[in-house]
């Protein structure tokens, strides 16, 4: 009896151990799932390659200007560091360029977050008459009823406006956590991909869903749904952006998988997100 009482504490953590591995797997599929979307857009070059070269020119555009301001911050970066820590300058080697270098680190990784954020949001405003095309042909190419909706420029740009200051929060975070002893920098390199990707997501799902005539709370609550795909298929196209002239070739491939990935949400969704406006209140 003693026997089985001094093994049951472990029975009982590894029973745990296999109960929340168990619960995590939903997640995990549903996070690739997200990636494999992206996959699917990439897909679309062979399928549709005319229709995803139209989105090719805005991506060029923002991505040489979003190069031009990025450039001169990294070739600065070091006049940056030493500006920023002249209590470091009498320190002994190595530990002034270990500082100096860390610093260096997170500050790219911030601006890295920023610029996916940034990026998204020039192309999508730049080429909205293109990105407008391509996500329609995606959406017949899928089959089923087409959304009739239309998203106006204004409303394109809000949106990319709302986009650039929520990137600018999560640089800012970014930052915060990169200062954090050892594993700040791994740390905010991973939350950096998650949350910046996140946002990319929401924006890039933005046309589809307005197409349908969805509310705020109805977009909102689709999306939360979905929060493993959403993110995996976020953090997917962040990585891509990040790929030396990738942004160019994926944002095209982004908003054809940002198509497939609002009609998956959608499909699955109860009846009651799937409204465009709540339905009135009863009369007294």
């Amino acid at each position: 009896m003693s026997t089985g009482g001094h093994h049951s504490p472990r029975l009982r953590l590894l029973v745990d151990w296999h109960h929340d591995a168990r619960a995590a797997r939903p997640v995990i599929r549903e996070f690739f799932a997200g990636v494999r979307i992206l996959g699917r857009g990439f897909g679309m070059w062979r399928t549709h390659p005319k229709l995803l070269a139209l989105g090719l020119v805005p991506a060029l555009i923002a991505f040489v200007l979003l190069a031009a301001a990025l450039t001169p911050f990294g070739l600065a970066l070091g006049s940056i560091t030493d500006w920023i820590t002249p209590f470091a300058d009498g320190w002994v080697t190595p530990w002034r360029e270990l500082l100096r270098a860390g610093l260096g680190a997170v500050l790219l990784i911030a601006a890295l977050a920023l610029a996916g954020a940034v990026f998204t949001a020039l192309t999508l405003t730049i080429g909205d008459p293109f990105y407008q095309r391509i996500w329609r042909g995606i959406e017949r190419s899928l089959g089923g009823p087409e959304p009739t909706g239309d998203t106006g420029l204004m409303t394109t740009i809000g949106e990319g406006i709302r986009l650039i200051v929520l990137g600018v929060l999560v640089a800012l975070l970014t930052l915060v956590i990169g200062f954090l002893p050892l594993v700040g920098g791994v740390l905010a390199s991973v939350v950096g991909v998650v949350l910046s990707g996140r946002l990319v997501a929401r924006e890039l799902t933005g046309r589809a869903f307005d197409a349908r005539g969805l509310t705020t709370y109805s977009r909102s609550e689709l999306l939360g749904s979905g929060r493993a795909r959403v993110i995996g298929f976020g953090v997917a196209t962040q990585l891509c952006f990040l790929v030396p002239l990738g942004a160019i070739v994926t944002m095209p491939a982004a908003v054809a998988g940002s198509t497939i990935l609002a009609r998956s949400l959608t499909e699955r969704a109860p009846a009651s997100l799937q409204t465009a406006d709540p339905p009135p209140p009863p009369r007294a």
